[in-house]
C-alpha cells in the first residue's frame, strides 16, 4: 500500500504512481495528461494495466540499483563518518541493532592496512571473521571482506613483509570456506555458489603468489651495513623486541652466528614470561639434565596450551559513554567532559564480542 491511513480517495478518483509519487488522480485528467485513447473494456482493466506500469516501474529501479552495485565490485564499501553507534536493542531513539557486517563496512579498514601500526590488527580481525563470523556478514559486508582481504595480499607482495600471518590467514579462510561451500543448501554464504568457488580459486592463486615471493637480497656490490656488523650486544637487544618465538628460529636459521644467539636463554625466558602468566609457567615446566628450565621449549608447549599476549601500535576505541566504536585518530562526538577517559582499547576479539547476542 503506499498510504498508511485511510484512504482519501473521492468517487472516481485513483492513486496513481509517478516518478514524484503517488498522485490522487481521476481518471479523464489521467488519459488527458498521456494522451491515452478512451478504453472499451471493463473498468478492471484499467487498475491491472496501471498495476502493470507499477511493477515494471519498481523493477526498472531494482535493476539499475544492482546494475550500479555489480561495476562498482572493486570499489569498497564505506561511509562518511569513520564511526558506529553500537547499540544492542530497540529504544524511543533507535530502531533495531547494530551488527558485525554494519560494522565493518562503516569503519575505514581499507585506510587501515596502510598504516603499518593497524596492518596486525586488521589481520588479525579477518583471521577471526575467517574462522566463524563469515556467515554472519551481509552480501555487501562478504564482497567487502574479500576486497580488503585483496588489497592485503596485494600490499604484502609489495612490501614483501608480513608474508608468514597473510599465508595462515588464507589457509584459515580457504578451510572455511569448504566446510561453508558443502551447506549452501542451507543459505550459509550469501551469493551464487559460483561466486564463491571463483573468490576460493583466488585463493589458491594469492598463496602461490605468496609461496614463490622471492626477498630482494642485498647486492653484493654494495652491501651496507647488516644486522651482523653490529654489536653483539646490540644484536641481541634488537631480537629481544620480537615477540613471536618463530620470527626468532627462522632469524636463527639465517646464519650460524645468529643461530647462535637466537638460543641464548634469556631472549626464550622474556618470552616466555611476556605472554604468559607464571602460574601457567609452573604447570609447563622442563628441565634439562644438567638441571636448567629449557625456557625455548617451555614457550612452544605453552603456546600449544594457552593464547598469546595480543599486542598492537593501534586499535578501535569503545567510548563507554556514548557507545561509540571508532579508530584513535578520528573525531567522534563525544558529549563527556573528558572523551580520553571514556576511550577503551578494543582487542579484535573484544571487537567480535561486541556484537554477540
Amino acid at each position: 500500500m503506499p498510504f498508511l491511513g485511510q484512504d482519501w480517495r473521492s468517487p472516481g478518483q485513483n492513486w496513481v504512481k509517478t516518478e514524484d509519487g503517488w498522485k490522487k488522480t481521476t481518471r479523464n485528467e489521467n488519459e488527458a495528461n498521456n494522451n491515452v485513447p478512451e478504453r472499451h473494456g471493463k473498468e478492471e482493466d484499467y487498475y491491472k494495466e496501471n498495476l502493470l506500469l507499477s511493477i515494471n516501474y519498481d523493477v526498472a529501479t531494482k535493476k539499475r540499483k544492482k546494475d550500479l552495485m555489480n561495476n562498482n565490485t572493486k570499489i569498497p564499501y564505506f561511509h562518511k563518518d569513520q564511526w558506529i553507534y553500537v547499540h544492542k536493542g530497540s529504544t524511543k531513539e533507535r530502531h533495531g541493532y547494530c551488527t558485525l557486517g554494519e560494522a565493518f563496512n562503516r569503519l575505514d579498514f581499507c585506510s587501515a592496512i596502510k598504516d603499518t601500526r593497524r596492518f596486525n590488527y586488521v589481520v588479525r580481525l579477518l583471521e577471526l571473521i575467517a574462522k566463524s563470523q563469515l556467515p554472519s556478514l551481509s552480501g555487501v559486508a562478504q564482497k567487502n571482506y574479500m576486497n580488503i582481504l585483496e588489497r592485503v595480499v596485494q600490499k604484502v607482495l609489495e612490501d614483501q613483509q608480513n608474508v608468514r600471518p597473510i599465508k595462515e590467514l588464507l589457509q584459515t579462510l580457504y578451510v572455511s570456506l569448504c566446510s561453508l561451500v558443502q551447506d549452501m543448501g542451507k543459505s550459509v554464504l550469501v551469493g551464487n555458489i559460483n561466486i564463491w568457488v571463483h573468490r576460493m580459486e583466488n585463493i589458491l592463486q594469492w598463496q602461490q603468489q605468496l609461496d614463490n615471493i622471492q626477498i630482494n637480497r642485498v647486492s653484493p656490490t654494495n652491501p651496507g651495513m647488516t644486522l651482523l656488523d653490529l654489536p653483539v650486544s646490540l644484536q641481541l637487544n634488537i631480537m629481544q623486541r620480537l615477540s613471536d618465538g618463530r620470527d626468532l628460529v627462522s632469524l636463527g636459521q639465517v646464519c650460524p652466528d645468529l643461530g647462535a644467539l637466537t638460543e641464548d636463554r634469556l631472549l626464550w625466558k622474556n618470552l616466555c614470561q611476556y605472554h604468559f602468566t607464571e602460574r601457567q609457567i609452573r604447570r609447563r615446566l622442563i628441565v634439562s639434565d644438567k638441571g636448567h628450565l629449557e625456557w625455548k621449549k617451555m614457550y612452544f608447549k605453552l603456546c600449544r596450551c594457552y593464547p598469546h599476549k595480543e599486542q598492537y601500535s593501534d586499535t578501535l576505541q569503545f567510548c563507554t559513554h556514548c557507545h561509540i566504536l571508532f579508530w584513535k585518530d578520528a573525531n567522534h562526538p563525544c558529549t563527556a567532559n573528558n572523551p580520553e577517559s571514556c576511550s577503551i582499547s578494543v582487542t579484535p576479539q573484544g571487537f567480535i564480542n561486541l556484537f554477540k547476542f
